[in-house]
């Protein structure tokens, strides 16, 4: 098999997979744009939190040129990457009990903001317990997963529920279980993962929902510009100190 036929498959496999979220989960994305906007408007924050290769659809909309200014990445020492070493503790300290609960405690989210919570299987305690916990605190949830690991795996909390039950609002990104869209006769395990590039957009088209929703409020959308073009660093001042007691991602 040629790898220009493997390539043009995986691209195929991700564009279904975009158009089967863009059709299927329209109304939800309506839906978190809005409660975005509402939280803008109300004088909320905005946080956004994944662990492992998760964390990387989470960081895609913190201090993003084209997003939203107010978004704040909530950090989990340890699991929020590939960089702590061995690799293999991020996906141990995602199993901890207690953890989120800790990290909740000590960080600024409080009633009233809001929490994207991205877990792709949604069945490790951190991401369960960060939901159930963020929630009792009055945090609205948004929760990234896929649906499909809740009916082909079983959960690793102690409730024996997953993050989509603990959701104000569940984007599911429709990913197969096992997060790989390609096989090969000549090669041993399904390779390809989809799942970043699907969660990304899944994001982003939520992002674009919240800013058109506060224009159409009258709200100029709190938004950064490209440091990379003239005038951009000056614009990104203004947006930040008009907004920064909501912004915890930079130097007071």
């Amino acid at each position: 098999m040629s790898d220009s036929k493997l390539a043009g498959q995986f691209f195929g496999a991700a564009i279904g997979l975009l158009q089967q979220v863009r059709d299927e989960d329209a109304g939800d994305i309506e839906a978190a744009g809005t409660l975005i906007a509402d939280t803008v408007a109300d004088g909320g924050r905005l946080f956004a939190f994944g662990a492992g290769h998760s964390s990387l659809a989470a960081q895609d909309i913190v201090y993003r040129a084209g997003g939203l200014a107010l978004m704040n990445l909530l950090v989990v020492p340890g699991v929020v990457g590939v960089d702590v070493m061995p690799a293999t503790l991020g996906s141990a300290l995602e199993r901890v009990d207690g953890l989120a609960s800790a990290v909740l405690e000590s960080s600024p989210v409080r009633s009233g903001d809001v929490l994207v919570i991205i877990s792709l299987s949604g069945r490790n305690a951190l991401p369960v317990e960060m939901a159930m916990k963020a929630r009792a605190l009055g945090v609205k949830v948004i929760g990234v997963t896929s649906v499909a690991y809740a009916s082909e795996t079983t959960s690793r909390h102690a409730s024996g529920t997953y993050l989509k039950d603990h959701c104000d609002i569940v984007l599911d990104s429709r990913i197969p279980v096992g997060d790989a869209e390609l096989t090969a006769d000549a090669i041993a395990a399904p390779f390809a993962p989809a799942s970043t590039v699907v969660t990304t957009a899944l994001l982003q088209a939520v992002m674009a929902t919240a800013a058109g929703a506060l224009a159409d409020r009258g709200i100029e959308p709190p938004l950064l510009r490209s440091g990379n073009v003239d005038g951009g660093h000056e614009w990104n001042r203004r947006v930040m100190t008009e907004y920064g007691d909501r912004i915890f991602y930079r130097h007071q």
